[in-house]
C-alpha cells in the first residue's frame, strides 16, 4: 500500500489570485453588496396580496430569509 498526498494550497493562491485579477483593481464589494440589497428590495416590493402571502409562508418555511421592505399601499 502506497501513501499519496497531494498539497493544493499552491493551486489555491494561483486560483484566488486569478480570480482577483479577472475582478480588476477598481471592484468595490461593499457597492456590490449595496445593489444586491437594492435589487431584493426591489423584488419583493409591491406585491399583491396573494403574492405576500406566499412570501411570508416561504419565510416563515426558511426557504427565504426575512427581509424588511418597503411595501406599496394597496
Amino acid at each position: 500500500m502506497y501513501a499519496f498526498e497531494l498539497d493544493l494550497t499552491l493551486g489555491e493562491a494561483h486560483r484566488r489570485t486569478a480570480v482577483l485579477n479577472a475582478i480588476g483593481a477598481d471592484w468595490d464589494p461593499i457597492a456590490v453588496l449595496e445593489e444586491e440589497e437594492r435589487a431584493y428590495d426591489m423584488l419583493y416590493s409591491g406585491l399583491d396580496d396573494e403574492q405576500q402571502r406566499i412570501y411570508d409562508e416561504l419565510v416563515v418555511a426558511g426557504v427565504l430569509p426575512e427581509r424588511t421592505v418597503r411595501r406599496a399601499p394597496n
